[in-house]
């Protein structure tokens, strides 16, 4: 037996999970502090620190205290033992604001209800780029980046951004992020990003500066026009419409992501299938100036 796997043969599951939350936290946000232990657990003060004690005494080296943030950074040598800091596991666990990724029960449904997911394709960084890039939105620091973008075959740019947001649509992460070459705020593709290194610079330009991400639309639907009566009001059923619309209120910087997720016909003549895409967006003059590169 490995030394990995009797370290959690010999602990509590309850033990284990939080010695795995300060490893994701102070590997992805660059440091854990007693705070964040006990926020996360509903702890006291007095058990995080045990909790932080136990870990340095089974992982010696392995977080350094700094003293400038009164935490725990990780060590240049840093090797988890206890999580799986493989960016697929730690996003989830990220977006549902979750305390670990993994539970004690195997294969076992601990509800009793079994799930299924679509086999998408990972679109994702390697760790240690992923880690630069949460540490550098958790820090409010600018990030150093070497960008491949979708138009260009030849290598990756060198860029400098000041990310403030992850994003999951669905079918991809991106990362809100202020460009300092296109001076404005724009979508970096994560599995795009081949190099990160979070830098000492702090950053200038936060997310209460994005005013796309600030401001919100109501995107307003209704079942596409060629549809039958029936489907046209049990899709309205569907999304808990009150009436002939649905209206949800999405981010600027988001709208064209909506409306690829939930399949709308965004032509000016409703004319795609409507089969294939049942709903038809209403408002496109309100829209295009924010999605237009979602518009058909």
């Amino acid at each position: 037996m490995n030394i990995k796997n009797k370290l959690h043969a010999d602990l509590k599951w309850a033990t284990r999970q939080r010695l795995q939350y300060i490893e994701v936290t102070a590997y992805y946000a660059g440091v854990v502090t007693r705070s964040d232990v006990a926020r996360a657990f509903g702890l006291s003060d007095p058990a995080a620190t045990k909790d932080l004690k136990l870990y340095g005494d089974l992982a010696p080296g392995n977080l350094v205290y700094n003293h400038a943030v009164f935490g725990f950074a990780p060590a240049a040598d840093f090797v988890p033992l206890f999580a799986d800091l493989a960016p697929a596991t730690v996003l989830p666990v990220i977006a549902a604001n979750l305390a670990v990724a993994n539970g004690p029960y195997s294969d076992t449904l601990i509800y009793g209800l079994p799930t299924a997911a679509l086999p998408l394709p990972a679109r994702l960084p390697s760790a240690a780029t992923l880690a630069q890039l949460t540490r550098a939105i958790r820090a409010g620091r600018k990030l150093r980046v070497r960008y491949r973008s979708l138009t260009r075959t030849d290598g990756a740019d060198a860029r400098i951004l000041e990310p403030h947001t992850l994003v999951d649509t669905g079918l991809r992460w991106h990362v809100r992020a202020y460009s300092e070459e296109r001076c404005e705020f724009r979508d970096f593709v994560l599995s795009r990003i081949v190099e990160a290194e979070c830098l000492d610079t702090p950053a200038d330009s936060g997310a209460q500066y994005d005013d796309d991400w600030v401001e919100s639309v109501s995107l307003k639907l209704a079942p596409h026009r060629d549809l039958d009566p029936v489907r046209r009001d049990s899709l309205l059923f569907d999304y808990g419409a009150a009436g002939p619309l649905i209206e949800v209120s999405v981010r600027r910087a988001l709208l064209g992501y909506m409306l690829q997720r939930l399949g709308v016909d965004t032509t000016a003549d409703h004319s795609r299938n409507p089969h294939a895409f049942q709903l038809m967006l209403l408002n496109r003059d309100e829209i295009e100036p924010f999605a237009g590169w979602a518009l058909l």
